[in-house]
């Protein structure tokens, strides 16, 4: 990855990684721990983002070096109440926001959305609303007062966001057994 800002112009972005889901569908599971090519899924996202100047992880802390560590309020108060905690530790212009259950994910995923110069989210059937690189100022002005509980999109799709087109497999996540499935055979 070029460490390019949006619109092509140098500068640093921070990530954002969203690990406190419960995966209920999965019986419980703890994703981030979850193997993925000999590493764990946390690995991974955040290998994605290794020229991120800031990488915050918000959810259970775990040992992972090289990361800043977040918890939303209360902890399991939802991806939006991550987001703002995310947000708390982050002082760069742009954010790539990120859920850890994105095995999908490569460098280049990140670079076509920064390439954008706006707001902008990845789709492949629908918006994936946890695959996007936003303006944190934008972020910040759309978050609720309390976030906790609140549905995510709705704070994001006020922000109309560019739709960058997904590449096969690039938006996949692992939210059932199938997928956990697919993921060890993958």
């Amino acid at each position: 990855m070029s460490g390019r800002g949006p619109a092509g112009e140098p500068g640093t972005y921070a990530a954002i990684v969203l690990t406190g889901g419960r995966g209920e569908r999965l019986g419980g599971v703890d994703k981030a721990a979850l193997s993925f090519r000999e590493a764990t899924l946390l690995d991974h996202v955040l290998s994605v983002v290794d020229d991120a100047t800031t990488r915050v992880v918000v959810g259970p802390e775990k040992d992972v070096p090289g990361v800043v560590w977040a918890r939303e309020d209360p902890p399991g108060g939802g991806p939006l109440a991550g987001l703002a905690a995310g947000l708390a530790e982050v002082a760069e212009e742009w954010v790539a926001v990120l859920a850890v259950d994105q095995p999908g994910l490569t460098g280049d995923t990140i670079a076509r959305l920064r390439a954008v110069g706006a707001n902008a989210v990845l789709r492949d059937d629908r918006v994936q609303w946890l695959i996007g690189v936003w303006s944190s100022a934008d972020l910040r002005g759309a978050l609720p007062e309390d976030p906790r509980d609140l549905p995510l999109r709705k704070t994001l799709r006020q922000l109309h966001p560019v739709e960058v087109p997904a590449l096969p497999g690039e938006a996949r996540d692992v939210d059932t057994p199938s997928d956990l499935d697919t993921l060890h055979s993958g």
